[in-house]
């Protein structure tokens, strides 16, 4: 195939990106690169199958040539992306979603929608089923978020309703894993980040709040089964191992090998107290479940933080970060 991937320089889009290509795909890969980081893309853009476009999905796209999938991964999402790009956020999520719905039906291309488990809100029901509408609210700190989501969830079962685009939407959880940003504010970053710098973990309340997080790897694995599946309706695609937030600090610091001190701070509003997907439709609809051991996937990232925090500690000051700039990707390889 052919496939667009938006936000392909994210975590999980430039995993993507990645894993389309080693099974023989082509991809246009397209970011902005606001929260994006040109360096998730220098192995994909050497491949000439691959090419990198500079854009804002909420734009009009230069051409793409065919395009056999549109796969939208595009949006800030982190604690401190929301807390200062929450306007874009809901631009990307109306605005950005519906020109890439009219992308897809332009091409009769398939479109895969990277949803969110913040669908489901402060959940009332546990574990989360598809099928759960949700408790969410509209004017909370994440609103801009969850509500931008929603709202691109509605837009393409509408587009599939009216323009009969073949579907796929995939309710993302927790995850994690190499090409995190070391300053997104996520519990997992800034827990490694905190213990390979010798610092006290910061943990919420008492620490009894839960996750589920889900290694990258299996994350990509769940949403390329997703993709060439013949699915309709959301599908939950993330890790059903339910961890206290004080668990993970514990085993961050044994992974790190620091004592676990903990510095307690007061819970922020609308803080998620409990976590997990119901992976029925997932294992049975797919034959996808995640393999990755958490210990093993956070082993995994804590190797990549510490080689990313050396590198920036011996970058002399007035090196910007290191890889390829936007510019510069454009100019290599644009679409």
């Amino acid at each position: 195939m052919r496939v667009l991937v938006a936000g392909a320089a994210g975590l999980i889009g430039s995993h993507l990106v990645d894993a389309l290509l080693g099974r023989g795909d082509e991809v246009v890969a397209v970011d902005n690169f606001v929260t994006g980081r040109p360096d998730n893309l220098t192995r994909a853009s050497a491949d000439p199958r691959c090419s990198v476009m500079v854009a804002d999905i909420c734009e009009p796209l230069p051409p793409t040539g065919p395009i056999d999938a549109v796969c939208h991964l595009a949006s800030p999402d982190s604690p401190r992306d929301v807390d200062r790009l929450g306007l874009e956020i809901l631009h990307i999520g109306s605005e950005g979603t519906l020109r890439l719905l009219e992308l897809a039906s332009l091409h009769h291309a398939r479109f895969l929608l990277a949803s969110t488990s913040e669908v489901y809100g402060e959940p009332e029901e546990h574990p989360q089923r598809e099928d759960y509408r949700g408790n969410v609210s509209t004017t909370g700190p994440r609103a801009c978020f969850d509500e931008a989501r929603r709202f691109a969830e509605a837009a393409a079962s509408t587009f599939e309703r009216q323009f009969e685009v073949e579907m796929r939407i995939a309710q993302i959880f927790n995850t994690y894993g190499p090409r995190m940003r070391p300053d997104d504010g996520r519990v997992v970053s800034n827990l490694i980040v905190e213990a390979l710098k010798g610092e006290p973990l910061t943990v919420h309340g008492d620490g009894s709040q839960t996750r589920s997080l889900c290694y990258v790897d299996d994350q990509v694995r769940g949403l390329l089964a997703l993709l060439d599946s013949d699915v309709r309706g959301p599908v939950n695609i993330g890790s059903d191992e339910e961890t206290t937030i004080a668990e993970l600090a514990q085993l961050i610091a044994r992974i790190v090998g620091v004592a676990p001190t903990v510095d307690r701070r007061p819970i922020p509003t609308d803080y998620t107290t409990r976590r997990r997907p119901s992976l029925d439709r997932a294992h049975r609809l797919l034959g996808w479940s995640p393999i990755v051991p958490l210990k093993t996937g956070l082993a995994r990232t804590v190797d990549w933080f510490r080689a990313e925090l050396s590198a920036s500690e011996s970058a002399p000051a007035h090196v910007g970060h290191k890889g390829s700039t936007p510019d510069r990707l454009a100019e290599d390889r644009i679409a």
